[in-house]
């Protein structure tokens, strides 16, 4: 398997630390806001990333991030009248809703960076006796001329950083390009304790000791958009390497960007598209397929008519499976155990090599509807041999989050659906709280509406009573 690292630009074989185990740490959202169909596609990439890993047999740990301390968030939480607190759990409550309705897997570990804040200290207080990191007023900055290496993931040289690009200029550092570790309390602003006064943690700082504590002081894959890798993932490396002297992540990896025709979609922009907006719009697994139609490091432009396209695409796609179910009980055939039939095994092949290729979902999807017209046309093979095909390609599409389409429910208005699909979400919170008596109640609220439940692993399932 190769992956492209854009710390080396080229495609490297991935190797890791641990052999059948991946350690990745993939950057999170700042919730200050409802997600957007931006954060949807490192979020989908990553996903696909770590099911493709999963599949071909590695025990994955994928550690994903919330950013809840920033200026953002301090900002909407002053005009609100609120905590900050209360502004960062509601947008993530949000963000876990819309990629519950994306279909993306939780991460194995989601840290708060407020829970983190004492790691965050040490970390600094290691980089200050190391002397790479100096304190100015209360505020401490990381002193990027003490680690010579910095800008190898961007590309960027230091004289070229002297320009100001993205640096915030303040007269009481050392040298202009030096990043923040610790920024002094200002009114208004929520404050830790710390051994330079009260204050609160650079954002750099915060993804440096999430990594260190779930992964280790060196783990396999980086990942998070092409925006992060200057200045976040650069400096992440320079503070993180500084202190242990070891490789920090083996692998970077990098989505492209999504835009609004020729504009990069940005909230200071005031042109996202947010995610909860859009499920509603499309069916979600039309929007993932829409966006593994093109390689995860390229950029990609939003169109409605394209995510339509998909949505019909995967009708096509699933559109053998379906046909099969009609005429064949599968479950007259036990396992359907046995060898894949040559036909398919050589789509199975075709997935695997374009996918160990730098996760080229866009050929792999080839493969898939190669399959799909395969099994049309198997007619003469035997029902065991065709529930066998059908179920690996049903196999090879999940790897890539995309699920065999439900039939369509008829009658049913959209407000029913969503009440439903709401006291789920609230049934769920209340089985983690173990309060099973309050989960009882949903489920009889829900059942009364006409809706029959099945929980499995990957979640609570619903369909329509038959009548």
């Amino acid at each position: 398997m190769k992956v492209y690292n854009t710390m080396t630009r080229a495609k490297e074989e991935l190797v890791t630390l641990t052999p059948g185990e991946v350690r990745m740490y993939v950057c999170g959202v700042t919730p200050y806001d409802y997600s957007h169909i931006g954060h949807a596609r490192s979020a989908i990439v990553f996903d696909v990333i770590r099911r493709y890993l999963e599949y071909r047999g590695s025990r994955v740990t994928m550690v994903r991030n919330y950013t809840d301390v920033d200026d953002k968030i301090i900002r909407r939480a002053n005009e609100e009248g609120v905590s900050t607190a209360e502004v960062s759990d509601r947008f993530i409550e949000a963000e876990r809703r819309d990629m519950e309705a994306l279909g993306v897997l939780a991460p194995s570990v989601a840290p708060r960076a407020t829970e983190h804040i004492a790691e965050m200290v040490v970390l600094i207080e290691r980089l200050v006796a190391k002397s790479v990191a100096y304190v100015v007023d209360g505020d401490v900055y990381f002193e990027i001329r003490r680690f010579p290496p910095y800008g190898r993931l961007s590309g960027k040289n230091l004289d070229e950083l002297l320009a100001g690009a993205r640096v915030e200029v303040d007269e009481r550092k050392r040298d202009p390009r030096d990043f923040a570790l610790w920024k002094a309390a200002k009114p208004g602003e929520p404050a830790w304790s710390s051994p330079w006064g009260a204050g609160r943690p650079g954002w750099h700082i915060e993804c440096s000791a999430m990594c260190m504590k779930y992964l280790g002081e060196s783990f396999d894959i980086h990942g998070g958009g092409e925006d992060l890798i200057f200045p976040h993932h650069e400096c992440e490396i320079a503070q993180s390497e500084a202190d242990t002297g070891k490789p920090f992540a083996h692998y970077w990896l990098h989505n492209g960007m999504l835009n609004l025709g020729a504009e990069k979609m940005s909230k200071s922009l005031g042109n996202t598209l947010t995610i909860r907006a859009l499920v509603k719009r499309h069916p979600p697994d039309a929007l993932r397929h829409w966006m593994l139609g093109t390689h995860y490091r390229h950029p990609i432009e939003w169109s409605e008519e394209r995510a339509e396209e998909a949505a019909r695409a995967l009708q096509t796609l699933w559109g053998p499976v379906e046909r099969l179910r009609k005429w064949v009980d599968s479950s007259t055939f036990g396992s359907a155990a046995g060898e894949l039939p040559t036909e398919f095994a050589e789509h199975r092949t075709r997935f695997i090599e374009a996918m160990d290729d730098d996760f080229n979902t866009p050929a792999a999807l080839g493969s898939l509807f190669d399959f799909g017209r395969g099994l049309n046309r198997a007619s003469s093979m035997s029902p065991q041999h065709l529930v066998r095909g059908a179920r690996e390609f049903s196999s090879l599409a999940l790897t890539l989050g995309l699920t065999e389409p439900k039939p369509r429910i008829q009658g049913l208005s959209v407000e029913v659906s969503e009440q439903i699909g709401s006291l789920i979400r609230e049934r769920a919170e209340a089985r983690r709280n173990r309060d099973w008596k309050r989960a009882d109640e949903i489920r009889a609220k829900i059942e009364s509406l006409g809706a029959v439940l099945t929980d499995t692993p990957s979640g609570t399932e619903w369909e329509m009573k038959q009548e």
